[in-house]
């Protein structure tokens, strides 16, 4: 047994041992089936969820790993972003995608968004997911529904958001709240719920905004975003429902960056940065960036592509000698080479860089009630996406992309044998359609991170022409700027027919079995002017199966043990959501991915001591770049989540995991290697390469990488320990406190010797006092201002950039409630 585990175990322990001589009991309720105690800091559930497996089910009583997140959780956590969740959600560390939380990795693979059951668009790093409105967040551990649709195993977010119902409301309510903070920090939102009468129609609506305009702790970077949703629930006669839930978020401060370059294990400790840029490269008179001519100076005759000749670029492929690269690559310019310390608030972020993205998505139900506890459903979704986006160091990019899903369910009860058998079942079908366009240019290699001196700034001579800027629209470019080097038209349809059951025997067994069977037609084509693929259109048709079963026994003394199996397939999409035509050619448009986990659950001291933990061994893939299918991973690891309500006023939590994941060889994976993996330690030629870039065609052929390897850019142990406060309500009001620490061990590169990132602990605080209507929260993130440096998660650029963690930080929000 390695450290790390000893520890997450030793913690673990000595929280249950802990709790048993403090326990006191608390006074319990019970609405529906799920127990509510005095849970001041909303840890516990207040209501059966349909997360997990579709069905109304609680998630203490359900045989698979998911954390629930309640909206007060959120508050009194300070949680900002996904990847806060880490404080209270085992497995959901997640490594920087270019300085945008769009996606959690879960159990060290990229996770799913969902929006009330259903798949979201694909967002690695697009936009910032908003969890603004959530009335709860359920991070789900394994592989969804099968009423949800095919996915992979691995994780998924479920955003719920406020609705009358979710919030109870008998009467009008309102909030309105003004944050202000560190570094420019500027956000107003307010809500609003009410019951209403329309006829013989009953229920009510919800309504929530939210606006932001902010400086960050990035220089560069201005977070600046407008939320809007809406949620409208009515009970009719006869049996009858209707429903409505809409959000539309707008940004333009989702800016991506690299981070640091030019990485050294100085610069990761502590800071140390080497200096210097290119004099070859010269731009026009008055221009602010190089043309692509002006950029490739010099063409490399013969790549190992199975394609055309790529053409110029400012990349070498690996195994050409430093010495025989063109003069674009040598830092050369007077004092190159000289240090300075760099402040982790600079970052590789340039004024002409910008991200715009428009992002809707609606949900509309309407269902009927039968005799016998049965009910009809019929949903339709939609979700759109629309990002611009332009990176100086020469990536543009745009999304523009639609989905529309229909989804009808039939809800059936069966009981026998005396009652010591009740079956429910949802059985149903649903269609998907998806129509996206992917257009990115960064084929030609015109992309150079570590040309770029960050002690100096974005200069003409390593900032490329932004397309948009200069009046780009559609495939129409301006003269002498970069083209749509991948522009990918994909359409995709899913017909899909599910069933799900949950069999309870004899009040202790339960076994819950789902199937799905999907019906895909693709087409892709790229009419892009670079193309690492096939010219010609591509489409296919395939079915897949995908299936999962488990079985738990609630053994008393509130344990309940149980066992999980999960196979399936899921479609092998793009960041825009879109498939490659290279993988439909080659039939890698759909992989097949599975879980085992087993754990158990628990209840515990009157119900005021829940929690589980798992372990769980899973197989799937995860999307490479440029000219490759995806890469096979698999994953083993353990888990343990805890939540204890000491007292009616003091309650803590725990959540830890360790994991090792592999990626499967061969890795075929196009990849930049960093200068080290030429130059070894010697500076002067880092110099001579740090001006263009290595890349590398298969990753297998560095050294150590012929075979399976860890990738350890993930931590192989994360623990978050909190604790928290909240007085009774007096005559002067009342207060709170949070505090916690989140510890995520060492990690590295994923080249042989790479660099490594030390181990470091975050701690956190936030507090609250309420009076009345009126209620003040203060918020500081990272207390002791810890300097820490986290890898880039993209494949490409794994071992070429990292991004330095924040500092300190505060925010204090003032809250009127109506």
């Amino acid at each position: 047994m390695t450290p790390n585990r000893i520890l997450l175990y030793s913690v673990s322990l000595a929280a249950l041992l802990a709790a048993a001589p403090a326990v006191r009991a608390a006074d319990t309720t019970t609405v529906g089936e799920v127990i509510i105690t005095a849970d001041k800091a909303g840890l516990l559930e207040r209501r059966l969820t349909t997360t997990v497996f579709g069905l109304r089910k609680a998630l203490i009583d359900t045989p698979r790993a998911a954390s629930l997140v309640s909206d007060t959780t959120i508050q009194r956590y300070g949680i900002q972003t996904v990847n806060d969740l880490v404080a209270i959600s085992p497995s959901s560390y997640t490594a920087s995608f270019y300085g945008v939380p769009g996606s959690l990795d879960v159990r060290g693979t990229l996770a799913d968004n969902y929006f009330l059951g259903f798949k979201l668009i694909e967002n690695r790093g697009t936009y910032t997911t908003p969890i603004g409105d959530a009335s709860q967040i359920d991070v789900v551990r394994g592989p969804p529904s099968p009423i949800y649709g095919p996915g992979k195993v691995g994780g998924f977010l479920n955003f719920v958001p406020k609705s009358i119902k979710s919030e109870s409301l008998t009467h009008p309510v309102g909030e309105i709240d003004v944050t202000g903070g560190s570094y420019g920090k500027k956000v107003i939102d307010g809500q609003v719920g009410a019951p209403l009468t329309l006829g013989t129609a009953t229920g009510g609506f919800f309504a929530y905004g939210e606006d932001e305009d902010s400086d960050s702790f990035y220089e560069g970077v201005h977070p600046k975003h407008q939320l809007g949703e809406l949620s409208v629930d009515f009970d009719l006669p006869g049996g009858w429902s209707t429903s409505f839930d809409g959000l539309y978020f707008h940004s333009t401060g989702d800016v991506q960056t690299p981070g640091w370059n030019r990485l050294t294990q100085a610069l990761i400790d502590n800071g140390t940065y080497i200096t210097g840029h290119n004099t070859t490269l010269v731009a026009s008179p008055g221009a602010g960036y190089l043309t692509p001519n002006q950029a490739t100076l010099t063409e490399f005759s013969s790549y190992p592509f199975n394609f055309t000749t790529v053409g110029g670029g400012l990349y070498a492929v690996y195994g050409v000698p430093p010495s025989a690269l063109p003069p674009q690559f040598v830092l050369n310019s007077p004092g190159a080479g000289t240090t300075v310390q760099l402040s982790p608030r600079n970052i590789g972020v340039g004024p002409d860089d910008f991200s715009k993205t428009s992002m809707p998505a609606l949900v509309l139900g309407i269902s009927k009630n039968l005799p016998g506890d049965g009910a009809l459903k019929l949903q339709l979704f939609y979700n759109g996406l629309d990002n611009q986006r332009f990176v100086s160091y020469g990536f543009p990019a745009w999304f523009r992309t639609n989905t529309f899903e229909a989804r009808a369910t039939y809800d059936f009860k069966l009981t026998g044998f005396d009652g010591n058998l009740l079956a429910d079942t949802i059985a149903g079908v649903s269609y998907r359609d998806y129509q996206g366009r992917d257009m990115q240019s960064f084929n030609s290699g015109l992309i150079a991170v570590d040309r770029r001196d960050y002690s100096v700034g974005a200069t003409p001579t390593d900032t490329l022409c932004d397309p948009f800027a200069a009046g780009v629209f559609g495939d129409q470019f301006p003269t002498n700027c970069l083209g749509w080097e991948e522009d990918i038209h994909s359409r995709e349809g899913d017909g899909g027919i599910f069933a799900t059951t949950d069999i309870e025997i004899g009040r202790r067994w339960d076994i819950i079995l789902g199937a799905r069977n999907d019906d895909y037609h693709v087409s892709s084509k790229d009419t892009g002017i670079l193309p690492f693929e096939t010219p010609l259109p591509q489409s296919a048709s395939k079915d897949n199966a995908s299936y999962t079963a488990s079985v738990s026994y609630k053994l008393g003394w509130g344990l309940m043990p149980y066992l999980t199996y999960a196979r399936g397939g899921a479609l092998e999409v793009q960041q825009a959501g879109d498939l490659k035509p290279q993988d439909i050619q080659t039939g890698a448009w759909i992989s097949q991915s599975d879980l085992a986990e087993g754990g158990v659950k628990f209840q515990l001291l009157n119900h005021t001591l829940v929690g589980s933990i798992d372990i769980y061994e899973q197989h799937r893939t995860e999307p490479a770049g440029l000219t490759d299918v995806s890469q096979r991973t698999e994953s083993i690891g353990e888990e343990l989540e805890v939540r204890w309500l000491a007292t009616k006023n003091l309650s803590f939590t725990l959540s830890g995991d360790t994991q090792h994941t592999e990626v499967i060889g061969p890795d075929k994976e196009t990849a930049y290697i960093p200068a080290s993996a030429v130059c070894g330690a010697n500076t002067a030629c880092d110099l001579s390469v740090w001006g263009g870039a290595y890349l590398v065609f298969n990753f297998d052929s560095l050294p150590g990488r012929a075979g399976n390897y860890a990738l350890t850019t993930i931590p192989n142990t994360v623990v978050s320990l909190y604790a928290n406060y909240i007085t009774d309500a007096h005559s002067w009001g009342k207060l709170g406190v949070t505090a916690g620490a989140t510890y995520v061990s060492q990690t590295s590169q994923t080249i042989e010797n790479g660099l490594v990132y030390p181990a470091y602990t975050l701690v956190n605080l936030s507090g609250f006092y309420k009076r009345g209507p009126y209620e003040v929260d203060l918020n500081i993130d990272n207390l002791f201002d810890k300097f820490y440096v986290t890898p880039n998660s993209d494949p490409i650029y794994i071992n070429v950039t990292a991004i330095p963690g924040v500092g300190r930080e505060w925010r204090l929000t003032l809250k009127r409630t109506f």
